[in-house]
């Protein structure tokens, strides 16, 4: 932060370090072994007494002189000219650290500059013996020069001991020391033999040429295993994460590492190629092509060494952007534009935040990143983002992706660098808030009861309070349409009785919802997401929108299971479609009872909020095409999977397929994280510290959104945090149940992750998803009124505690009969759809929103008052 930002937008930083370091490099690695092969080939015409040799020698050395000298020169000041303007903190520490490395390498430099101006100037002008002694005298201090710069460029990737505070020679005999410099001078002798062969291509007697090119050929076949096993003991050397980076973990590595293994056979092969004796108008391209490979080679192999460091530009010392962990942490405690010296900008302005964003990213972006230019252009990396996701994305760097550093600044820069991305380079809008569809009808009929007349009372809820479902089936999918139903018949009297034998219950969704097959592509994907091949409408336990209930004699309930019904009526968004349900005498088909019940079901996955591609159904819910592959490219990106692929073969996966979902019923592959700790996990690194809002990003939870989950007491004075933690919290619980079970994928999704419930990891209590949720008796103590928060870290210990599963102190009824299911218990509040959607049966019973029997109201199922509480404690305390 104490340097000023060379704008180079257009190019990016990288792109000029990288042309000119890998030509240079080239060039650099050719004046150390191309010393050794002139002194060893002059000595071979001498000892031969070949004065054809001899001359080509002499011509050699001065192409040789120009290249080495002149153009290496040159393009040796470009680096540093380069790097101090590009990199001006990373130089200063290089030069700072190793003062009598630079100038020993100087001192070097110059004996080279001396020794083989002499050379070449005296062949043939001096004895042969001293003038050999002169080459061996260059290359000596040639090689002393790349000894030097190894163990300098070295400290770069793996400093070694000096970050505990070791000296110079700490830093200098590094661990990746001895494998580069025996890398390097292998790579010397064969760049040496490339070069070689192009020169001597050019001769024109036919012997001649053959035997120079099978010496300069033989350089690349000396030069090429002894380069194989410096470069296996090079990965070996280095430490983690260093070594998982140049093994592709960075992702930008996994190309490079590719050529390099494909190119250094292939340098095997054109070598033997040239041995043949071919005709000059072959051997000539083939050099050239030889030469190519050897730079792409050489390239390639820096690529992947420079990826090793990210995300530091020196390894533990400073980020790539410039800034050391000290500088970061002070950007993000006081704001990166306050702190950082030669900023425009000093704030970030609440009417337009784009200018501050555009100088936070030159001197944290661009040092990397171009803007429409040939190397790590951010244009394609973000077009399709919107403002939510690119501050997802900052706020996530550094963590489960290692290769960028963390950004450096304060939530509100972290807009601003989103809005300039977003505004200033996309010419995007400002992102626009969803409005809710105006609902056509909220009226609801109430069915009626006399409480005089009437023998039954009939009860029916949904298992979910909100049955979420990702209509993405040509993509992915994480939920299915399948929403289950429940009822219970009972019998009234002073002893009420559940009833199931005789009784046929029915149930039929309202008007509009009866074809869900004409609204989602389910059906069509239904063999490749869950191997089944469905009826156009069914769902997956075999049941249609209307039907008959199965019985649950056990459970004295019937139960229609993955009912399919889906948020949609006639294509527009509508999230609590009515079900009427009815019970017959099995008989004679007399009606006992009928009510209905809301079954919620919402689509209101915020998947594009940060991935793009906006809502499918009124601008409000579902997942469109455009969302779909840009959630399978990220996945197959960093899970080196091929989902796009495959579900663009027709081909799309249930999610639970590979990661384990008690929801959906399916183990997984063994030692994979389980869906919700995988999607948790990854999620609350990109989204930490937004508390509640992180909820309502990605599920219907937003009090003013279209869906509105949750909808019980609770909503006006709890949010979702209060029950399940934060994200971070909730994340975390799930995975350390699964690192605990061994899975080594959890502590990479925890590392960067810290708990905000609870003091530390250590006090979060693992848990299994689904099964395993906030018991509602850790707050309500024997059904009382709450003394304080207590859901978070008190989970049921098994699916049978769920307040789905839950029975009275009876064993007859369901908790949800009377209380409504979980986010919706009685009396539930959605005034945007209808305010009494999910109160039906406690108006229809007894004419308040109370749970059934709130208040003492025993005379619904029994007829009369009762002194005792039956079912609970605390029965007659109902909700108001």
């Amino acid at each position: 932060m104490n340097y000023p930002a060379w704008e180079l937008m257009a190019t990016g930083g990288g792109f000029w370090i990288a042309l000119v370091a890998v030509t240079h490099v080239f060039v650099s690695h050719f004046a150390v072994g191309g010393g050794l092969w002139l002194v060893l080939t002059e000595q071979r015409a001498l000892r031969t007494r070949d004065d054809d040799l001899l001359a080509y020698v002499k011509g050699h050395a001065r192409f040789f002189l120009l290249l080495t000298m002149v153009f290496g020169g040159l393009s040796g000041v470009g680096i540093w000219w380069t790097i101090a303007l590009l990199s001006p903190g990373a130089t200063s520490q290089l030069i700072h650290t190793f003062v009598f490395g630079w100038a020993a390498e100087w001192v070097c430099f110059v004996a080279e500059i001396v020794a083989l101006f002499v050379y070449y100037y005296t062949f043939g002008r001096m004895r042969a013996r001293e003038h050999v002694v002169i080459g061996w005298y260059y290359f000596v201090f040639a090689w002393l020069s790349l000894f030097l710069i190894n163990g300098i460029i070295g400290f770069m990737l793996t400093p070694g001991g000096w970050l505990q505070g070791g000296g110079f020679w700490a830093g200098f005999f590094n661990p990746s020391f001895l494998p580069s410099l025996l890398m390097r001078t292998m790579l010397s002798l064969m760049i040496a033999g490339m070069f070689g062969l192009l020169t001597a291509v050019h001769r024109r007697d036919a012997a001649f040429r053959a035997r120079v090119v099978r010496w300069s050929a033989t350089w690349l076949l000396v030069g090429i295993v002894p380069m194989a096993l410096a470069a296996w003991w090079y990965v070996q050397a280095l430490p983690e994460p260093q070594r998982g980076m140049v093994l592709g973990r960075a992702r930008e590595v996994v190309p490079y590492l590719a050529w390099f293994l494909r190119l250094s056979p292939a340098l095997l092969v054109l070598a033997l190629a040239m041995m043949a004796r071919l005709p000059r108008l072959a051997s000539r391209p083939l050099a050239w092509v030889v030469l190519a490979v050897g730079f792409a080679h050489l390239g390639s192999f820096e690529f992947v060494r420079e990826g090793g460091r990210r995300p530091w530009v020196i390894h533990g010392v400073m980020y790539s952007t410039g800034l050391r962990p000290a500088d970061a942490a002070a950007a993000d405690a006081n704001g990166f534009l306050a702190t950082a010296r030669w900023t425009a900008a000093k704030a970030v302005a609440t009417d337009d935040p784009v200018p501050a964003g555009r100088e936070i990213f030159r001197f944290q972006c661009a040092p990397c990143h171009a803007v429409g230019g040939p190397l790590n252009d951010i244009l394609p990396l973000t077009v399709g983002l919107p403002e939510t996701g690119l501050q997802s994305q900052l706020s996530g760097q550094g963590t489960v992706v290692p290769y960028m550093p963390p950004f450096a600044g304060t939530p509100a820069e972290r807009a601003a660098v989103a809005a300039y991305i977003a505004r200033g380079l996309h010419g995007r809008q400002l992102d626009a808030v969803p409005s809710l569809p105006p609902p056509s009808d909220t009226a609801v009929v109430i069915p009626p009861f006399s409480a005089a007349d009437d023998r039954w009372v009939l009860l029916a809820w949904g298992s979910m309070g909100m049955h979420c479902l990702t209509d993405s089936d040509p993509w992915f999918v994480i939920l299915p349409p399948a929403n289950s139903l429940h009822a219970q018949l009972i019998r009234r009297g002073p002893t009420p009785e559940v009833v199931t034998d005789g009784v046929v219950v029915s149930f039929a969704v309202e008007p509009g919802f009866e074809h869900p097959e004409r609204e989602v592509r389910f059906w069509e994907f239904a063999r490749a997401n869950f191997g089944v091949d469905l009826e156009p409408g069914t769902g997956l336990a075999g049941n249609r929108v209307t039907g008959q209930m199965a019985i649950d004699a056990a459970g004295g309930m019937f139960t229609a299971a993955a009912v399919p019904v889906v948020p949609y009526r006639d294509g527009r968004y509508h999230p609590y479609p009515l079900f009427t349900i009815e019970a017959r005498d099995a008989a004679t088909g007399e009606v006992l009872a009928r009510t209905r019940m809301v079954a919620p079901t919402s689509t209101e996955m915020g998947c594009a909020r940060c991935h793009g591609g906006g809502w499918r159904v009124d601008g409000v819910a579902g997942i469109t095409d455009e969302t779909g592959r840009a959630i399978l490219a990220v996945h197959d990106k960093h899970s080196r999977t091929d989902l796009l692929r495959d579900a663009g073969r027709g081909e799309p996966r249930l999610c639970g397929s590979c990661h384990a979902d008690p929801a959906v019923g399916r183990d997984g592959e063994p030692g994979r994280l389980n869906l919700s700790a995988a999607i948790h996990g990854w999620h609350a690194n990109y989204l930490r510290g937004r508390g509640a809002d992180a909820c309502a990003l990605c599920h219907p939870a937003d009090p003013d959104g279209p869906t509105g989950c949750q909808r019980d007491g609770h909503a006006g004075s709890l949010d979702c945090t209060d029950c399940h933690g934060t994200l971070e919290d909730h994340a975390l619980s799930l995975l350390k149940a699964e690192q605990e079970a061994g899975k080594p994928g959890a502590q990479r999704l925890m590392a960067h992750l810290s708990p905000r419930a609870v003091a530390s990891l250590a006090d979060i209590v693992g848990r299994t998803p689904w099964l395993q949720q906030p018991d509602c008796l850790g707050c309500h103590a024997e059904f009382e009124a709450p003394a304080e928060l207590a859901a978070f870290n008190h989970w049921t210990a098994g699916k049978d505690e769920l307040f789905r599963e839950r029975r009275d102190d009876s064993g007859s009824l369901a908790c949800l009969a009377c209380h409504g299911p979980t986010h919706a218990t009685y009396p539930a509040q959605d005034r945007a759809w209808g305010v009494d959607r999910d109160n039906i049966q406690p108006l229809q019973y007894q004419g308040n929103r109370r749970p059934l029997g709130g208040g003492g109201n025993c005379a619904v199922c029994h007829g009369q008052d009762m002194e005792d509480s039956v079912h609970h404690a605390n029965m007659p305390g109902g909700a108001s």
